[in-house]
């Protein structure tokens, strides 16, 4: 049994609490508050330009491709902040829900296995790494060579593909519909979708395939770099927590560890050995780290405690 298995036999058996709509800090409905924001302004935006009659064009050109990551170096080197805003834009209201419903999917498997402070990073590194394979694909693809100036990136879709990867990578037994026959297992879903969606994408434009493609391996080098002790999420947490905090007089002082917080039972036991007393409150401790952390930053003592829970 792996490390993703015995997280979710805990979960169960604890009935840990989940994330829902509108509860605070949940990252998820925060990401789908910023795509859907971004569209919002970009619809009345559109609807203002049909008012007056502008075509179609002329808001491409005057207000979309400020949202847009361009291909050539020179002209991103103009509009920097494309680099971000590329991953939260969209203009069409189906291809916006389609993207929508499987980060939701996704997403709140990832939330579930790894905290929820890893869901962000993830969904921005893999708008990164997309936006970096985008550009690699138009400069050495010669085919795509010609249109290079106008080449543009944007849409969930590579971030959407990092959080489906991640999550798969993460827990590949997790099972969706289990009273169907079992359930399906997450991982068939993401070659359903990664079929559906580069398939697509390739009778666009390849560089767009290559992008979720990218997407994808971000996620999956999240998760390999994180079982390695090593997790990408905490210094943009760190940084953003810094940034909410900067111009606040009265900032959070730091939450004691929960290793400083320890019951200990007394009894028959070795004269310098001391065993954790599972307590309620313990318990309750230790599911919030790994909430807010992850399973896998969990101490071999929190995982014990846990393990002699579910056993007893």
């Amino acid at each position: 049994m792996g490390e993703s298995d015995r997280y979710i036999d805990n979960r169960n058996y604890f009935r840990r609490n989940k994330f829902f709509l509108g509860q605070k800090g949940n990252t998820l409905v925060s990401l789908f508050t910023i795509n859907v924001i971004f569209f919002l302004v970009l619809l009345t935006i559109q609807v203002a330009y049909a008012f007056y009659q502008q075509k179609p064009l002329q808001f491409n050109e005057e207000v979309l491709q400020w949202f847009k990551m361009p291909a050539s170096l020179t002209t991103l080197s103009e509009r920097p902040w494309t680099i971000f805003t590329q991953m939260f834009t969209h203009t069409n209201l189906m291809e916006m829900v389609s993207h929508m419903l499987w980060l939701w999917g996704f997403g709140f498997i990832m939330q579930e296995m790894a905290g929820n402070k890893k869901l962000i990073p993830v969904y921005i590194y893999g708008g990164l790494a997309g936006g970096l394979f985008f550009i690699l694909a138009n400069y050495s693809i010669p085919a795509l060579r010609p249109l290079l100036s106008t080449a543009t990136l944007y849409t969930a879709g590579a971030s959407t593909m990092a959080i489906a990867v991640a999550a798969t990578t993460l827990a590949p037994n997790y099972k969706f519909f289990r009273n169907l026959n079992g359930g399906i297992s997450i991982w068939v879903l993401l070659v359903i979708y990664i079929v559906i969606d580069i398939s697509r994408l390739a009778k666009i434009n390849v560089a767009f395939s290559i992008a979720h493609l990218g997407g994808g391996i971000a996620g999956f080098l999240f998760v390999y770099f994180l079982r390695k002790g090593r997790d990408g999420s905490i210094w943009m947490n760190d940084l953003f927590s810094w940034f909410i905090h900067l111009f606040d007089p009265g900032k959070k002082t730091k939450t004691p560890n929960v290793k400083e917080k320890i019951y200990y039972e007394t009894g028959n036991r070795n004269p310098y050995s001391k065993k954790a007393n599972i307590t309620p409150q313990r318990i309750d401790e230790i599911l919030d780290k790994i909430n807010s952390q992850g399973y896998h930053l969990l101490t071999d003592e929190e995982k014990s405690i846990l393990k002699r829970a579910s056993e007893e």
